[in-house]
């Protein structure tokens, strides 16, 4: 997978993110400051622009300027988690010109690693956690030993959005949620939400960009 692959990846979730943005805040009206998605749409927003004012010459690159661009331009506790995880990618990532789908799953659980430093959460704890970090051990276990990358993307998709839908009884112990205690019960985290979409648009970008077999004269 090439810069061009990643920068896809970025407008891809940026679409996903303008496209789910009420929902989102809607997610977040129940348990948050309900403004979720509005964030979060105008730091992808911002992302697009950067990607396209100054274009990186690596994957890496282009992970580690989206980070630092959310960092900047979403405000609360998303802009930082999000931005983290996407430059603890983009280092993992290093200067390479091309990566692998293995490097894109170490990459992820250095992700992983990084929101869990930033925000203390832990699975279970009705954070965007519930749904990066399944997601990132099925992109593992998925392309252990070589297995097919669309399909392996195609699983952390699914556990991603698995993930965000089983936040939906957990109590919160994280964030702004954790306020409401007992009543933060029967909704679903916003963030998880936002992390399936993420991952969602990944899986995408995968599917089209993939080879496909001939068909048969």
């Amino acid at each position: 997978m090439d810069t061009r692959f990643f920068v896809i990846w970025m407008e891809e979730i940026t679409a996903a993110v303008r496209a789910g943005r009420d929902h989102l805040t809607r997610l977040d009206a129940a348990i948050g400051d309900a403004d979720h998605g509005t964030n979060l749409d105008r730091g992808f927003a911002a992302v697009a622009e950067a990607l396209a004012a100054r274009p990186p010459d690596t994957p890496g690159g282009v992970l580690v300027l989206a980070g630092s661009t959310l960092i900047r331009k979403v405000g609360g506790a998303s802009g930082p988690l999000y931005g983290t995880a996407f430059r603890e990618m983009g280092k993992a990532l290093g200067d390479a010109a091309d990566v692998s789908a293995a490097d894109l799953a170490s990459a992820l659980e250095a992700g992983v690693a990084g929101v869990r430093r930033l925000g203390g959460a832990e699975e279970g704890d009705k954070t965007m956690v519930d749904a990066l970090a399944p997601a990132a051990r099925a992109m593992a276990r998925g392309v252990g030993g070589g297995g097919d990358p669309e399909v392996a993307f195609a699983a952390a998709a699914a556990a991603a959005e698995e993930g965000a839908k089983a936040t939906v009884p957990l109590v919160a112990r994280k964030g702004r949620a954790s306020y409401l205690g007992a009543r933060s019960t029967g909704h679903e985290d916003p963030g998880a939400a936002s992390t399936a979409l993420i991952v969602g648009a990944l899986r995408a970008v995968a599917a089209r960009r993939s080879p496909r077999p001939k068909s048969r004269p």
